[in-house]
Formats: structure tokens, sequence, C-alpha cells
């Protein structure tokens, strides 16, 4: 969402990188290109302004004029600022003290509230709760049977005593629903409610109602994110009508130009809590302001990225797996295949690879990155016998034929998945012995080569990084005066596991 803003930012910033001192024509040039930027961007006339006003007052100040390198300290200061325009700080859902807690989810038709429902309950599973859905859209066609079908995927009950499709009373159900919880000891309720293709004084009206009758400790509003500046003109009239404690974002992973994300919070005075990004039950994070910022100014998402390789990848599994590193045991095809299948886990590798810092250069190749490539390896990894995965040097002529006409590919396919093994074997060794491997070919975006004459610059810091701090933010550079966002990414925090499939 927040491509085309990323790249007229680094282009600016970019335009800063070499001198040694800012005058103020040069940072007067710098925020007007940054008021350009985020004027494309669709953001709120009055946030641009102020944004850009407190991004030239620090720029002129002391803390620029004096710095060795005042560009990052530029960048520094719009970083701090994207931030506090997108809320500051992460805002936690509130837990009701005793007895279920509440969560009533509003806005207007069309917005994502049923499926955002799901990927809720399927998110607070994650974390322990048992939350129970309640459909209390009683309006919309079908919007009762849909939320049954993704309360089936999320794994969740779904508690429906009415039909839908202009039957019941959503405000009875509400109350029942939260009854139902407490009878069936569920400790959070998700009530779906109905919305409108516009405002109107009946929507209200019901909201209202459902409201006082379940007492939620949580209103959220469920905006589309790719609908602009209408997303504020709407939220500030339910606050109004309706009032609401935090906003949830949807369609983050849309091509729009994002200006609701960086102008809600400002207008409407509420924090952005949640987003959806994607289609999947799984495609669901916590809003965190200055990891947003940080991907907006390509400084990537290291700890998004840890956090999801955590979640995906299984606690013995990666243990056993590093101490075989460890004691520089040979690393077969079905540790191979059990460490791609687990990054398949966390998610799209184009949406993996965006996370780490200064990839913004690489969007092309993420954005030709090809999804269904893990699939097409496990099924030759499968298709081959216990022996052959052991132990691959055995794959004669023949073997590697047969292989591939079991797994639908050619031979020339099989070849180069054993280059690639080969290659991801010796950086294992690599990695037993305490060094850092070079960059491999991932699947999906060619390569698998390497690469002759002078080593990269990457791959000497990478072997230089020792001492360097441990903590993820740090090593990304957010918010750090001493690295460049704008250089190459570092993955020297990533897990061992992860790191591998990475590069």
């Amino acid at each position: 969402m927040f491509a085309t803003l990323s790249d007229r930012l680094g282009a600016t910033f970019k335009g800063l990188k070499g001198k040694g001192r800012l005058s103020e024509s040069d940072i007067d040039a710098t925020v007007k290109e940054i008021r350009t930027a985020l004027l494309e961007a669709d953001v709120a006339l009055p946030v641009v302004q102020a944004f850009c006003a407190d991004v030239k007052t620090r720029a002129l100040s002391a803390e620029v004029t004096g710095a060795l390198n005042p560009a990052q300290q530029v960048i520094k200061i719009v970083n701090e600022e994207l931030i506090a325009i997108l809320g500051g700080e992460t805002r936690p859902l509130v837990l009701a003290k005793t007895g279920p807690t509440v969560i009533l989810l509003t806005g207007l038709q069309g917005a994502g509230k049923t499926t955002l429902a799901g990927k809720l309950a399927k998110h607070l599973t994650s974390q322990g709760h048992t939350p129970v859905l309640v459909a209390a859209d009683l309006q919309r066609p079908n919007a009762v049977d849909q939320l049954k079908v993704v309360g089936e995927r999320a794994g969740v009950p779904t508690f429906a005593p009415e039909p839908g499709n202009g039957v019941g009373d959503p405000v009875a159900v509400a109350r029942a629903g939260k009854q139902f919880a407490i009878d069936k000891l569920h400790d959070v309720v998700i009530v779906d409610t109905a919305g409108r293709l516009a405002i109107d004084s009946n929507l209200m009206t019901e909201l209202v109602g459902v409201r006082e009758a379940v007492q939620p400790e949580n209103v959220l509003f469920v905006v589309d994110a790719m609908i602009g500046q209408d997303a504020v003109n709407t939220a500030l009239e339910f606050e109004r009508q309706v009032g609401f404690d935090a906003v949830v974002l949807t369609k983050l992973d849309g091509d729009a130009r994002g200006g609701a994300a960086l102008s809600i919070v400002s207008v409407v005075g509420r924090p952005i809590m949640f987003g959806s990004t994607g289609e999947k039950i799984e495609d669901f994070e916590v809003f965190h302001p200055d990891r947003m910022a940080s991907r907006i100014l390509d400084m990537g998402d290291l700890m998004s990225l840890i956090e999801q390789a955590e979640r995906a990848f299984d606690a013995d599994s990666a243990e056993r797996f590093s101490a075989k590193v460890a004691q520089g045991e040979d690393f077969t095809l079905d540790d191979f295949l059990e460490q791609m299948q687990a990054v398949k886990k966390m998610g799209s590798i184009g949406k993996l690879m965006g996370m780490l810092p200064g990839m913004g250069d690489m969007k092309a190749q993420l954005d030709q990155v090809d999804e269904r490539e893990l699939d097409r390896v496990a099924a030759i990894i499968q298709s081959m016998t216990p022996a052959e995965r052991n132990d691959p040097k055995i794959l004669n002529g023949s073997r590697r034929a047969r292989i591939a006409a079991g797994s639908g590919s050619k031979v020339a396919d099989v070849n180069n998945l054993i280059e690639r093994f080969a290659q991801a074997q010796k950086m294992m060794k690599q990695m037993g012995k305490g060094g850092m491997p070079g960059m491999a070919g991932m699947p999906g975006m060619g390569g698998g080569k390497k690469s002759k004459g002078k080593q990269p610059k990457s791959q000497k810091a990478a072997k230089g990084a020792k001492g360097r701090s441990g903590n993820p933010a740090k090593r990304a550079g957010v918010g750090a005066v001493d690295q460049d966002p704008l250089s190459p990414p570092d993955l020297g925090s990533l897990p061992p596991e992860l790191k591998k499939l990475l590069q």
C-alpha cells in the first residue's frame, strides 16, 4: 500500500546522501518533496501541513546542523514524526476484569467486518483465549452463513440463533451471545454487526442499541484502507454518533495510496489497533506505529519477521536443527524440506523479504517471486526415496529422470534443486564453524550460483558483525543514528533456520 510513498521518500533521502552539511535551502527542498509525496499518497492536508512544519523545525535545529551525518538525522526525524502521526505506540485490547471481554465490530458494509471477525478470533486463539463469534448482522444477505464459515476456518464457535436476511433482533442476539459466552466459559465475545452502504439513522440507532446491550470493553471501527479520505470522514461520523475506541484497517495489501492510515489517527484521535494484510485467515497483524513507519522508510521490520518465525517454527524442531548444525552433521534434503515448509507457514515470501531493510530497490524482484516454486520443490523432494534424500550423491541420470516424472517436473528442475541444496549444505557447514555464509539462490527468485569477483560489502559486513547489538530493532537501524536505513539488508539477528532460507 505504501510502495509509492516509500519510493518518493527514498528518492528524496538519496539526494541528501553525501552532503556533509545541509543548508536551509536543502531542508526547504527536502520538506517540499516530502509534502508532495504525502499529498500524492492522499494524506489529509491538515496532517501534511502539521507534519512538514514539525520536520522543518526540527531539521533546522542544532540537532541536524551540528550533526556529523545530517542526512541520516533527517531520516531519523521523519521516522519519528511518522511514528507520531501513526499513533505513537501500540494500542492493546482492553480485557475485562470479570466475565468475558466483549469486542464490538462496527463499520460500513463492504469494509470486511465479517472476515475480520474470524481473523481476530484466530489471533486471540493463538494467544490462549477462547473466543466466540456472535452473528448480529441480520440485514446483509447470507451474513450469518458467512460468519459461520469464517468461524469454522478460524476454529472457533459461532453463536447464530437467527437466520438473518432481515429476520431477527440484533440487540437481542448480541445480549444472548454475551450470556452464551458466560455459560460456555468463553473469555472473549466478538460481535459482528450490520453495516450499510452509507451512514443512515437506522444503522446508528441499531449500533447504539447493541452497544448498550453488551457494554463492550472494545468498540473497533473497521474501515477499508483503500477508500482514502472517505475512510476518515466516515470514521468522524461514527465517532460522533456511536463512538469507538480504535480503528482496524483492512486491505492493507491493496494498491491504494495509504492516506487513510496516515490521516485517521491525527484527524479522528483514535489509534489503529489491527491491520488485515491479505485474504487468508492468518493475514492479520497487530498495528505497530514504529514498525509501519520503518516499512514506509524502507528500513525493514525485522521484529515482525522474527515474531512470525517464532510462530511458524516448531521449537523442538528448531532446537534439533540448531544442534545438528553446531555438531557439524550433514544437512539432508529432509531438513531442507522441513525448513522450507516452516517458512511457507509464515506467509508470502515476497512479503517476508519486504520486511528486510534496504529491499526497496528490489521491488521488481520481489514482485516476480513465484510462490508455487516451494510446492514444486516439495514435490521433487517427496518423489525421492529416503536413501536419496539422505544422500543426494547417489542421484544418477536414471534416478533423476524418475524423480522428474514422479513430481511432474523436468530433469533440469531436479538438477537445479540439487545444485541449490549443495550450496545450502556448504552454508550449514560454515554456520557450524561460526562463519556467515554468502547469499545463495532462493526458490522463485532465480540465482543459485556463486558470484565471482570481489566479495560483496554486505558479506564483509556480516563477517564483521560479531560484537554488535543483539537488539533486532537496533540491527535493523530503526531510529538509530549510526546506521544508514538505505544500506543493504542485515540478516544477522534472524534465527539460523530462517536465515538460511532467506539467503
